[in-house]
């Protein structure tokens, strides 16, 4: 895999149609050639496989959606590149259809109609923000459309919702690694508030957060939330200020917005712990932060530019820097192991009936862009939907991200058979 996919990333994707030389003498069988090159055009154009995305790519989660898209884009142009997938004695191309959702659930609900009433898509390899998601798949459930998300709500899994599989940690997995890390690093930590958007997915994260919190022996005395699309934080950073709380959590706060609280924050003389429950990476925050979000901890970040990526990881971190201007976060490159599950999952199934191939999916070791993986969570979730991949605690260190600790989840090591 590694080989081919620096042969992808190396060379640009051409496509050029074949010229056909009509002379009067062979006029009769060039327009038979022609006849049967159309036909073949057309059988070719109904074996493209279309995968939507739903994802923000305007507003302070922008970088997210973006990347996304562009992760989807190379991932396409790598299986294209290998010869399609194979179902039913057919080879199929894909291609990525993303609409920006604008991390709101109302423009979730359009993209969902568009994606699945106009462009007839049977498969979303990423959908972000739970509001949007839980839009979309009310319809995709119905339509019997296969959806992966990064959404952290748990009640959008389980065996009432057999067509929803989630590709990245949430919070179920990854809020006691993050907790238990900056508790060990601050000991003496009491008191907590938290900070969320004013929607599900804040709402959801500030929930889980306490929880979290309170099992580590930290009390939360206060939980806002916020408007999305805020850009003044004034008042209420003067609120949490005031109340001089050990740890500030931004929980499901995206990361212009992250960079901007923590700012305003130190503006006003707070010097306490910060954790971003949605923390994805360093750039986007230090780019409204600067400084400010020097030691800010995270769960959903990575370097995949370091020792512990994949070399698949590296290669892509490499070449998204140079046209994105920023590197990868995990949420972004799930989009890439979700359209490697997807393709195993197809071709096991060896049909493109999303419902046949929800019912092997948890059935698969397949290769994602950390190793192999699977399936699991049935004992959380009453069903095997969620990717198992490492749970990643990072920390903003010098404007980029530092790894502190790395947790391969149990189920993963027991399925593939490690120690």
């Amino acid at each position: 895999m590694e080989r081919d996919m620096q042969k992808h990333l190396d060379q640009s994707s051409t496509t050029g149609e074949p010229c056909f030389g009509i002379t009067r003498r062979k006029l009769a069988t060039s327009l038979a050639v022609l006849g049967v090159f159309a036909s073949a055009r057309a059988a070719r154009a109904e074996e493209v496989l279309k995968l939507g995305m739903s994802v923000p790519m305007s507003g302070a989660a922008a970088s997210w959606g973006i990347g996304c898209e562009w992760v989807g884009k190379q991932a396409a142009a790598y299986i294209n590149g290998q010869g399609g997938i194979k179902a039913g004695g057919k080879s199929y191309t894909v291609e990525i259809v993303a609409y920006d959702n604008k991390y709101s659930t109302a423009d979730g609900a359009k993209v969902a109609q568009t994606l699945i009433n106009r462009d007839r898509v049977k498969f979303v390899v990423q959908a972000i923000g739970t509001g949007p998601v839980k839009a979309l798949q009310a319809l995709s459930e119905r339509s019997g459309v296969l959806l992966f998300t990064t959404a952290w709500a748990k009640d959008i899994k389980g065996p009432a919702f057999p067509l929803t599989f989630t590709n990245t940690v949430t919070p179920t997995e990854f809020l006691g690694p993050l907790f238990q890390v900056v508790k060990q690093a601050h000991p003496d930590a009491k008191t907590v508030i938290l900070l969320n958007p004013n929607d599900i997915t804040g709402k959801d994260a500030a929930k889980a957060s306490e929880l979290g919190w309170q099992v580590n022996g930290v009390a939360t005395t206060d939980s806002l939330f916020y408007e999305r699309g805020t850009t003044e934080f004034q008042p209420i950073v003067t609120k949490i200020a005031q109340s001089k709380p050990d740890i500030v959590d931004l929980g499901g706060a995206p990361p212009a917005d992250i960079g901007l609280v923590f700012k305003e924050l130190a503006a006003q003389g707070w010097r306490g712990i910060k954790v971003a429950s949605a923390g994805t990476g360093a750039d986007a925050m230090v780019k409204t932060g600067g400084s400010a979000v020097e030691g800010v901890y995270m769960p959903i970040a990575a370097d995949f530019s370091g020792p512990t990526a994949s070399p698949v990881q590296r290669r892509l971190d490499q070449e998204a820097r140079k046209r994105l201007g920023e590197p990868l976060s995990p949420p972004q490159i799930a989009v890439w192991d979700t359209m490697m599950a997807l393709k195993a999952g197809i071709e096991k199934a060896d049909s493109i009936d999303p419902r046949a191939i929800a019912k092997v999916l948890p059935e698969l070791v397949f290769e994602s862009s950390y190793g192999p993986t699977v399936f699991g969570g049935s004992e959380v979730y009453g069903s095997p939907q969620q990717m198992l991949v490492p749970i990643i605690v990072t920390e903003i260190k010098d404007g980029a991200v530092s790894e502190l600790k790395r947790v391969s989840p149990a189920e993963l090591k027991k399925r593939l058979g490690k120690s």
